[in-house]
């Protein structure tokens, strides 16, 4: 059983910068594929984007592609979203999830992750 703790959030303004973090306990991490996904008030959750297992795949979704960055720390068990020229419309509440996949698959549906943190909110504000 693997659990997952994201903490860094805050209110930022935007254009500003911020990197959260997860932290994964309980598991090998290095076993699990890793992705972001956020909640903004009254809509779905949505992927943001993740990693593969083995080194250095990752996908994004559109809205966040080239702001975006995600990056592990295999030796720490440490996942982490750089968030850059952050808009009001990335305000929500970011989990970090981990899946049990192939090495160098990207999951992005949320039925592909087994694993979930409890969240962290980002609030931008304009």
């Amino acid at each position: 059983q693997v659990q997952l703790a994201e903490s860094g959030g805050g209110l930022v303004q935007a254009g500003d910068s911020l990197r959260i973090s997860c932290a994964a306990s309980g598991g090998t991490f290095d076993r699990y594929a890793m992705g972001w996904f956020r909640q903004a008030p009254g809509k779905e959750r949505e992927f943001v984007g993740a990693g593969s297992r083995m080194c250095c795949y990752t996908l994004y979704e559109d809205s966040v592609e080239g702001r975006f960055s995600i990056s592990r720390d295999d030796a720490k068990n440490i996942l982490y979203l750089q968030m850059n020229r952050m808009e009001p419309e990335d305000t929500a509440v970011y989990y970090c999830a981990a899946g049990r996949t192939g090495p160098w698959s990207i999951p992005r549906l949320e039925h592909e992750y087994n694993f979930w943190g409890q969240g962290t909110q980002v609030t931008v504000s304009s």
